[in-house]
């Protein structure tokens, strides 16, 4: 089992890298391999929409975002962080996640997504919501855990109070392993629900 966690913080030591510190210590300890990235402080532009991508089956800017889809694919679960940003995610991370996710033409389906999210005081349920989007895009199931996937706090470390907030992350890795464990035995004993094709896609204007 293989863990993929990016942190979109641009604080190496921030709130995010203490919640993922939570989760880091239950996979190892489930014998899940884990890697996190930190991408917050990166330079990382935008989608252009030049749909390169559609043939070459990756992104014309060769960036970190290229080398995400390699680790991506290889991942049995995929863990996204970020701190609250005027009610919303922060900005680079949504342009890596946005080049990721549309640049791919791998399968996603199945893999267990987890979004985690940190604030001062606001905007969390709102950034949870967010970023869960890009799971329920492409049949990922969703890892939950007791409440909300947030964890409190402004100064970096100030979220280690927060013992809920670490309860809750801790709770969130044990289930997503026995999620990705519990795929990884269905599609042994009982197979992958097959796609309907062709896929069929509705455009308004036409």
């Amino acid at each position: 089992m293989k863990v993929l966690m990016l942190n979109g913080s641009p604080r190496p030591k921030g709130n995010i890298a203490l919640a993922f510190k939570e989760m880091e210590q239950v996979f190892l300890e489930s014998g899940v391999e884990v890697e996190s990235i930190l991408l917050g402080n990166k330079v990382i532009r935008g989608c252009v929409a030049c749909e390169s991508c559609r043939k070459q089956h990756k992104c014309v800017f060769d960036d970190i975002v290229n080398e995400l889809a390699v680790k991506f694919e290889a991942a049995d679960g995929l863990v996204i962080g970020s701190p609250v940003y005027y009610g919303s995610a922060n900005g680079t991370l949504m342009s890596a996640l946005q080049r990721l996710f549309y640049s791919t033409s791998f399968d996603k389906s199945l893999k267990v997504g987890a979004s985690v999210v940190s604030a001062r005081r606001s905007g969390c349920t709102a950034t949870f919501d967010e970023l869960n989007k890009f799971f329920t895009l492409c049949n990922m199931p969703v890892a939950t855990s007791q409440y909300w996937n947030n964890i409190y706090g402004w100064d970096p470390g100030e979220g280690e109070v927060d013992a809920e907030g670490r309860q809750v992350m801790r709770v969130l890795a044990r289930n997503m392993v026995f999620l990705m464990k519990s795929i990884a035995l269905g599609k042994k004993e009982i197979g992958i629900p097959a796609p309907e094709q062709p896929r069929v896609w509705t455009n308004f204007t036409r």
